[in-house]
């Protein structure tokens, strides 16, 4: 892969994960209250297989970039199902 020197992109990148880092901070004070931030970062988890898959498959990106999705994205799986599934699904 060539390196991305493209400063716009990288600009976009940290806007949206500081934004997210906010919302994380909102909801690590009350999770089940703020269970729709949970929701969307649990589809940008989710896109960001999509995301890897489309760009693996067409060949843009090796397989072994996967890894960067194990410390991104499925770790968090876990806990954003169990939070959404308390909030919907309460005894």
């Amino acid at each position: 892969m060539d390196p991305l020197n493209h400063p716009m992109v990288w600009e976009g990148i940290v806007m949206v994960i500081g934004v997210y880092g906010l919302g994380y901070w909102w909801v690590s004070y009350d999770p089940m209250r703020h269970w729709p931030i949970v929701a969307v970062g649990i589809l940008g988890k989710f896109f960001g297989l999509l995301g890897f898959l489309f760009n693996y498959l067409q060949g843009i990106i090796p397989f072994e970039f996967i890894y960067t999705l194990f410390t991104n994205d499925f770790i968090w799986w876990i806990p954003f199902f169990l939070i959404l599934k308390e909030v919907h699904f309460q005894h």
